[in-house]
């Protein structure tokens, strides 16, 4: 199998764990009628992909994977959009600065937890600003949600977003460290 066909196999294979992580590991929170938000790991998901996979196909594997999600439940199908520009920034940013560090090269325990968490702050920071952000525009200006209901949405994503940045910090670098002896040798060359 060439490097490419493994790179989109690895990205499809994170996409459905992003998508089962989100679809059967989230606790949900309603908010108003029919809108709700969650506490899930599946960030750490998105995040861990674009080390593995590097910040594109990491980015991409996150969006597809977790806008599938947002589709396929009605509370979430008006987020699809939204979910697929901020998952792929998450792993766009995450897999940069991975990369900018050459995390796949490192095997110094230290350097290899200093970097996977410069990198995971790094694109979970970007969402817990932009998430709300990006939310409270696109509930009130694409989706005509009235302004004042806009934010208070906004205050419960910016909350939620915040804890699950916390905890996937700590998971993506835990499972990071459980995974990258056996995983990285398998996986394609960088381009």
């Amino acid at each position: 199998m060439n490097d490419k066909t493994k790179k989109l196999v690895f990205t499809a294979m994170f996409a459905v764990i992003n998508y089962v992580a989100f679809t059967y590991g989230k606790i949900t929170i309603p908010i108003t009628a029919g809108t709700s938000t969650a506490i899930h790991i599946a960030n750490a998901i998105v995040v861990l992909s674009a080390w593995f996979l590097g910040p594109l196909y990491g980015g991409l594997s996150g969006a597809i994977g977790l806008s599938i999600a947002d589709v396929l439940d009605p509370r979430y199908i008006a987020s699809a959009p939204k979910t697929f520009l901020l998952k792929f920034l998450i792993g766009l940013i995450a897999g940069a600065v991975a990369k900018h560090f050459h995390l796949k090269s490192k095997t110094d325990r230290k350097e290899i937890i200093l970097i996977t968490t410069t990198a995971a702050v790094a694109g979970l920071g970007f969402n817990v600003v932009a998430d709300p952000i990006v939310g409270y525009l696109y509930r009130n200006f694409l989706l005509g949600i009235p302004q004042d209901a806009a934010k208070i949405i906004a205050t419960w994503v910016a909350g939620t977003t915040a804890i699950n940045a916390i905890v996937c910090v700590f998971v993506s670098v835990i499972l990071y460290l459980a995974l990258y002896k056996s995983f990285l040798p398998r996986l394609p060359k960088d381009e």
